[in-house]
């Protein structure tokens, strides 16, 4: 494993953060909400930040001060955008990847491992949208017998 940022991170109660690439509008509304209100709390989010949502819902959490971990489906960039080096900075950002620097490129295989890792972490998991027969359902079904709390507006 290997981590940039305040590792003290992973002592707070955190979510984590799901959601297919492909969702209803009404969903995407629903996270950016949902984002917003996690914001406000206090509530440290945990997520791959990947897909478009998703980076929209780190948009959104990024204007807070509450702690952040993105996990990583490959190894650490040479260059962290401004706004992820700003929240390192705050000391408010842990990034974790489970590759090393030589994997540059995010595949099915690399998603399904970070999205486990997520699960891991977090004390209980938020699934905006999970398509069926998608990554994030099959995901859901190995979770479920680990007992931690699901939470989602639609899981189709």
């Amino acid at each position: 494993m290997h981590y940039i940022g305040n590792k003290q991170i992973l002592k707070q109660y955190k979510i984590a953060f799901l959601c297919s690439r492909k969702c209803p509008a009404d969903i995407i509304l629903k996270s950016y909400d949902w984002a917003i209100e996690q914001r406000e709390k206090g509530v440290c989010v945990v997520s791959g930040f990947h897909s478009k949502i998703e980076k929209d819902v780190l948009h959104y959490l990024l204007k807070g001060n509450q702690p952040i971990i993105l996990v990583l489906a490959r190894g650490f960039k040479k260059r962290l955008e401004p706004e992820l080096q700003e929240a390192l900075n705050k000391n408010r950002l842990l990034l974790i990847s489970p590759f090393d620097e030589n994997v540059k490129r995010v595949t099915v295989e690399t998603a399904n491992r970070r999205n486990r890792l997520m699960a891991e972490l977090a004390d209980k998991i938020f699934v905006a949208y999970a398509a069926i027969g998608g990554n994030i359902e099959r995901l859901l079904a190995d979770i479920s017998v680990t007992g931690k709390e699901i939470l989602s507006f639609k899981i189709v």
